[in-house]
């Protein structure tokens, strides 16, 4: 990609614009030299002048943004319409233009795609979070007709985390957050494999910096020596390759730093011990030679039992296609090897954008379309928008997004050996949601690979699955608590849901009506319109959904009787809740306090299972005469229990800090002498009390040591100083915060 000219102060910003959009246009010329650019002309002129005046964060003209997002483009070898999008894609946010506008002047295929772009920063919503939920709807829905509109999003925001340091340290998290949990595995499912490495890598620097550097430095110390290896062994297999008569050319790479963290979190593990942190890449001509190569790799050096994957017969769902293998080299070293064809290592690297139908002058849904590989590789974008469209709860669709964006698959078949792709840690139930909904719905047990299992098994790599229905079977609640796709979750909640509403309507009415009688009056003489307009009065359109909410305790039936018929019923006195769950007085400015949206006087109590602390993400819970319960948004209870979008509450930290609340950690750490004082030393100086504390030896687990203890914090961010400290001590290999 051609580099952009940096801002200096004896240049004019006018001269620094044109010179980049010269820049850009002779690195479109270089992969399109007989397409007409004026257009791109247009479309560059017209964003200048609506961004004139406007600045960066850095201090530079606003316009350098549009144009490096379309040298990003360029980069990617993407076509006119593309180009125009990158360059226009900021107007309707963040100038007076409107999409009428752009669609006059630059036509209707520009015009959707900027539009598909577009934040929603413009119109009022109740929070933040219904903004990106709103934001990412759009976005999904753009993307089934035009999948440039992604393409576009990530060159955007790849430039914006390249340029994220002159921000807030606070909008750089949150930027990074947003990155890491959303683009970067939409990078991954289109196959864009270098746009989701560097979104991880950039993120990751800002995320957590201490860990960045510390890991950096880790594969920084060892970089000489890790080349000279690996350019010893790429020699060996070229040599290998040539007695075999295999044409290709090998490459060495050294695992990405976001990677290698991930991986020493999830497996417990030290950096020596990542198999795949070196890796070679063989690229050849033919399918036939990538099967061959493997065979030389594994005649030179002994393959690790269990690493050998063939995604070239079984591609993953990106359409990624690779041979991998992992063998122990000279000196006892582990490396990988990956295999692949010169086609498949250009669609590994760019994805969607290196192999798309809009290159030829296609347009999706045009004349004798057929079936393709882009139509393939966003299947799963349509199942998206599917399961979505009746997801009315903001931050309940942004967490089932966020699973559905998983990285890792397991590969499963029918009895017929249809492959169905299915996220880690699958289940049959989510197999049966996959073949179709009515399947999922009457699914009564399961086969793997001929016996019979329950419908909590976690499925493999290879299994085949058989699941017997029965015609007045109903999804159980307690699938929730194992179910990993967002189709399964959401056919099940939606049943429930369903059955669970009634059922409250039929109560809440007959607790209204037994109130009214003990009170001495009758509904039924009451007015339609004056029941009407005591349901709009506790926001619901009609009766029913008054009632539902009295069925779910959301509201006592007095309350409701003493805005019916003023004057007949005293209001009820508020109780304590049980004691496992204190209550939190709310007093003005008062320590401790959360709020609950739209309600005064209610019930509040911190749940058992998770004791959220000050500054994390909360969600509230009505429960039956209880009143809320508060639970941490990371609690494993929360997934069960919020099903119902009805006993949902929004609730939210009030007033000042907290006195200290208990948080239970876990500690994987090398067994040595000293380690449990330099932890206790953090802790003191940080005033944190240990509550409890218990060490003990592992003999066949990841980890040497295991340290549990509970401490108490005054809020998230001091937790985060005391966890962030701990794993600089030498030894510590991770530290989890416990929820159960």
């Amino acid at each position: 990609m051609a580099p952009l000219l940096p801002v200096e102060l004896d240049v004019s910003p006018e001269l620094l614009t044109q010179a980049a959009f010269a820049q850009l246009r002779a690195h479109i010329l270089e992969y399109r030299p007989n397409d007409d650019l004026t257009p791109v002309e247009r479309a560059f002129t017209f964003a200048d002048e609506r961004h004139e005046g406007q600045r960066r964060a850095s201090g530079e003209p606003y316009m350098s943004h549009p144009l490096a997002v379309a040298d990003i483009l360029a980069s990617m070898r993407m076509d006119v319409v593309s180009i125009e999008t990158g360059l226009l894609h900021d107007v309707l946010e963040d100038t007076a233009s409107t999409s009428e506008e752009i669609r006059k002047q630059f036509g209707e295929e520009v015009a959707r795609c900027v539009d598909g772009v577009t934040k929603l920063s413009k119109l009022d919503f109740s929070s933040a979070e219904d903004a990106q939920s709103e934001s990412y709807r759009k976005m999904l829905l753009a993307m089934v007709s035009d999948i440039r509109v992604m393409i576009v999003k990530l060159a955007d925001r790849l430039h914006n985390m390249r340029t994220l340091g002159a921000l807030s340290k606070e909008r750089q998290e949150r930027i990074a957050h947003e990155t890491v949990e959303i683009y970067a595995p939409i990078a991954h499912r289109l196959g864009m494999g270098k746009v989701r490495g560097e979104l991880e890598d950039l993120a990751f620097r800002h995320l957590d910096p201490e860990a960045f550097e510390d890991i950096s430095n880790s594969i920084d110390a060892h970089r000489l020596a890790n080349e000279t290896f690996l350019a010893s062994i790429k020699n060996t297999v070229e040599e290998e390759l040539r007695k075999e008569g295999i044409p290709a050319r090998v490459e060495g790479r050294v695992k990405r730093a976001y990677s290698v963290y991930q991986k020493l979190k999830r497996q417990k593990i030290t950096i020596d011990q990542v198999y795949d942190l070196l890796a070679l890449r063989i690229i050849t001509d033919s399918v036939k030679n990538c099967y061959a190569a493997l065979g030389v790799i594994h005649n030179q050096w002994r393959p690790v039992p269990g690493r050998i994957k063939d995604h070239i017969a079984i591609p993953r769902p990106n359409l990624y296609q690779s041979l991998h293998t992992s063998v122990v080299g000279p000196e006892g070293r582990h490396f990988e090897v990956q295999i692949r064809t010169e086609e498949m290592h250009r669609l590994a690297e760019e994805g969607i954008a290196a192999h798309w139908k809009y290159k030829e002058g296609r347009k999706p849904g045009g004349p004798n379309r057929g079936p393709s590989d882009d139509d393939q590789r966003i299947a799963w974008l349509r199942h998206l928008v599917e399961w979505q469209q009746d997801m009315k709860n903001s931050s309940e669709f942004l967490d089932t997004l966020k699973v559905d964006l998983y990285a890792d698959e397991v590969h499963t078949f029918t009895p017929r050996g249809r492959v169905i792709a299915l996220p880690k840690d699958a289940t049959p139930v989510d197999f049966a949601y996959a073949i179709h909904s009515d399947i999922g719905n009457t699914c009564y047990s399961a086969k793997v690979n001929g016996k019979a299992v329950p419908l909590r098994y976690t499925l493999q790599n290879g299994d085949t699955v058989e699941i017997i229905t029965q015609s007045n079977q109903k999804p159980s609640r307690d699938w929730l608590s194992f179910v990993k796709t967002a189709k399964a979750r959401n056919k099940i909640r939606h049943l429930i849901n369903a059955e669970e509403r009634n059922k409250a309507i039929e109560i809440g009415q007959k607790y209204l009506d037994r109130e009214a009688r003990r009170c001495g009056v009758s509904l039924n003489r009451a007015p339609r319109e004056q029941l009407q307009s005591v349901a709009a009065d506790y926001g619901y359109g009609k009766m029913e959904d008054l009632y539902a909410a009295l069925g779910f305790g959301r509201f006592s039936a007095r309350q409701v009787l003493q805005k019916m018929i003023p004057g007949v019923a005293e209001p009820e006195p508020v109780a304590e809740p049980p004691a496992p769950a204190p209550y939190q007085p709310r007093e003005p400015g008062g320590e401790g306090v959360v709020k609950v949206s739209g309600a005064d006087e209610v019930l509040v109590y911190r749940a058992k299972c998770c004791n959220p602390i000050r500054g994390e993400a909360i969600v509230g819970y009505v429960t039956r005469g209880k009143g809320v319960a508060v639970h941490s948004r990371q609690c494993s209870n929360v997934q069960k229990l919020m099903f119902d979008v009805e006993r949902k509450i929004d609730v939210a930290w009030e007033g000042t800090a907290s006195a200290p609340l208990p948080v239970r950690l876990v500690v994987h750490t090398d067994d040595r002498p000293g380690l449990l004082n330099q932890l206790t030393s953090i802790l003191s100086s940080e005033n944190a009390n240990i509550r409890s504390l218990e060490a003990k030896t592992e003999i066949d687990a990841t980890a040497d040591a295991l340290i549990e203890m509970t401490i108490d914090v005054k809020d998230k961010k001091q937790l985060e100083k005391l966890v962030s400290s701990m794993r600089r001590i030498s030894g510590i290999r991770d530290v989890e915060r416990l929820f159960q």
